[in-house]
């Protein structure tokens, strides 16, 4: 399905939310190759994602994504969208420490930087947090000490 979605997109034919989802399921599962991935979306970034198309790859990575049982009556996600060329400094992750600080839970995501000098994954890094921990050490780390990533 990749390779149809990648020669759709290129001749700036919007995809379907059920074509989207096929090829988003390829890409997760690890059966397109990088450059596929790339092509794919750099041609879907210059036709212009649509809703059925961001809707069909949303629909994929969550229901791929890790999912963390964290036994709180509220809790909280800062993330930052990147991309926004104004070569900001990465807030969401100070954000998350100062809402866990004052005893919001936070179950924090992201990545590293992309279009910036750093992503949330790049500052947990380097000050010594492994973003890598399985599920159930994030977990214990939500209920022990209000955060995790």
């Amino acid at each position: 399905m990749i390779k149809e979605a990648i020669d759709k997109v290129v001749k700036k034919i919007d995809l379907s939310e059920a074509e989207m989802m096929a090829a988003m399921e390829e890409i997760m599962e690890g059966n397109a190759t990088p450059a596929q991935i790339g092509s794919f979306i750099t041609a879907l970034r210059m036709k212009g994602e649509t809703v059925e198309e961001v809707t069909g790859a949303a629909r994929i990575m969550r229901q791929k994504a890790t999912h963390v049982n964290a036994c709180a009556t509220t809790i909280v996600d800062t993330c930052g969208t990147g991309g926004d060329k104004l070569n900001t400094f990465n807030i969401s992750t100070t954000a998350a420490f100062v809402v866990a600080a004052a005893g919001i839970t936070v179950a924090k995501h992201g990545n590293r930087a992309v279009s910036s000098a750093c992503g949330s994954a790049d500052v947990l890094e380097a000050l010594g947090i492994n973003v890598s921990a399985d599920q159930e050490i994030v977990e214990e780390c939500i209920q022990q000490i209000g955060i995790g990533f």
